[in-house]
């Protein structure tokens, strides 16, 4: 989940692989996930590498009437005390919804919860956050009624929401940019460009990779001062380590064969 900064990662959300995880979608990183036991042993090793960095993890039944429920970061926007439970943009991904809100509604007490209505859509996994500073793509999943719903919760806040348009040739903001620190933004030449997110706050800055490292650009970053990172993205690693960041790697090959992405896999609240 991008919408919390790196200080407020303290608990996150998972969901089981289901068995039918086979019949995920699939358009952007491969053509589909065949392995659904490795891709239960890779998500098991997330699991564990946020364990071990001190992030206290709760992990939801799988639903086998839905092959990308693990793809929780869609479902849920945590901002502040606040939950936005966006409409998904893929109509077979709706009725993954209940049991995620039901969770987080039941371990956030208190939390204010605003929903979308008529056509409004969005996934989670089009909003990056910048310290105080939002990005929402507009993409294939997120349409401006749901840019409208995001923006007047942040109004709310006085946070700041720029939109920046997602190439047909990727999926969402966060499977080609991440904030892996509430001041550095990674992003891939050939999908986004410095105008896409405009004169950043003081001491921020973009990452640029090239573009056949767009996969990696997708990084958890930790309140310990560690990054995840996928395994395999050289560039990725080298740019974090001259920032003085410590990596650690997961093996993300059959969930990238579902067009998932290191974040979409967690919900941190």
């Amino acid at each position: 989940m991008a919408s919390v900064r790196v200080d407020q990662k303290k608990r996150a959300l998972v969901r089981s692989v289901p068995s039918s995880f086979t019949n995920a979608l699939a358009r952007f990183f491969g053509q589909g996930p065949t392995d659904v036991e490795l891709a239960r042993q890779q998500q098991q090793a997330y699991i564990q590498a946020l364990v071990d960095n001190g992030i206290e993890v709760h992990c939801l039944a799988a639903d086998e009437n839905h092959p990308d429920c693990m793809f929780v970061e869609d479902q849920a926007v945590v901002i502040d005390g606040h939950m936005l439970l966006p409409t998904p943009g893929h109509p077979s991904r709706v009725a993954e919804q209940p049991p995620i809100a039901e969770y987080l509604m039941e371990a956030l007490k208190g939390v204010q919860t605003c929903t979308m209505g008529g056509e409004a859509r969005m996934d989670g996994g089009d909003i990056i956050r910048l310290g105080d500073l939002f990005f929402v793509g507009r993409s294939s999943r997120t349409n401006d009624l749901g840019i409208a719903s995001l923006r007047s919760l942040l109004d709310f806040f006085g946070y700041e929401l720029r939109v920046i348009n997602i190439p047909d040739h990727a999926l969402h903001l966060t499977s080609i940019s991440s904030t892996p620190t509430d001041s550095i933004i990674l992003a891939p030449e050939g999908y986004l460009s410095p105008s896409d997110f405009g004169e950043l706050p003081e001491g921020c800055e973009i990452v640029w990779l090239p573009g056949e490292e767009v996969y990696g650009c997708n990084t958890i970053g930790l309140p310990n001062g560690k990054v995840l990172i996928a395994k395999g993205y050289p560039g990725v690693e080298r740019e974090l380590h001259a920032r003085g960041l410590e990596t650690v790697e997961i093996d993300m090959s059959e969930i990238r064969a579902a067009d998932g992405s290191l974040t979409c896999c967690s919900i941190f609240y």
